[in-house]
């Protein structure tokens, strides 16, 4: 429990660095980095399903959901809690060893981890896109009842 409450602590700590990196002030400052939280925590959740690619998935979308809610209550742009948010869950260490093996000349593990990061990549993607898209149509067809109605 503690190693996770560090988890989530360091997690926050580093979207923080990357709002001064953005040059995000006042409250964004904060609550950008706890979508990387929750995305984190959902992430966690998920572990009993065996699948780390689904994993990403589950939380990327809480973490898209969370984006688009916090991006309208802010009136600020989706992308700025988005991409703090995002940012735990990509795969740096995939990218690494798949670049590793590459350069080492063995080519099994080469394409193994590099199909492996590469679907992580898709999932977060596919995530991102699902819920930008459930938003956008909930938000034409309201726009488009409201015009009819009136």
């Amino acid at each position: 429990m503690l190693d996770f409450l560090l988890r989530c602590f360091c997690t926050f700590a580093g979207g923080v660095g990357f709002t001064i990196v953005y040059n995000l002030k006042g409250r964004l400052m904060f609550l950008s980095p706890l979508g990387g939280v929750l995305g984190l925590v959902v992430f966690h959740l998920c572990a009993p399903l065996n699948n780390d690619i689904i994993q990403y998935f589950f939380a990327t979308i809480a973490l898209s959901i969370y984006a688009e809610f916090m991006s309208r209550r802010c009136k600020t742009p989706v992308t700025v809690f988005l991409i703090v948010a995002l940012l735990p869950l990509v795969p740096g260490g995939g990218l690494y060893y798949t670049m590793e093996y590459c350069i080492n000349g063995d080519i099994t593990m080469f394409i193994q981890e590099g199909l492996h990061t590469f679907f992580i990549a898709g999932s977060l993607a596919m995530g991102i896109i699902l819920v930008s898209s459930i938003v956008r149509l909930f938000y034409r067809i309201k726009s488009s009842f409201s015009t009819k109605c009136t």
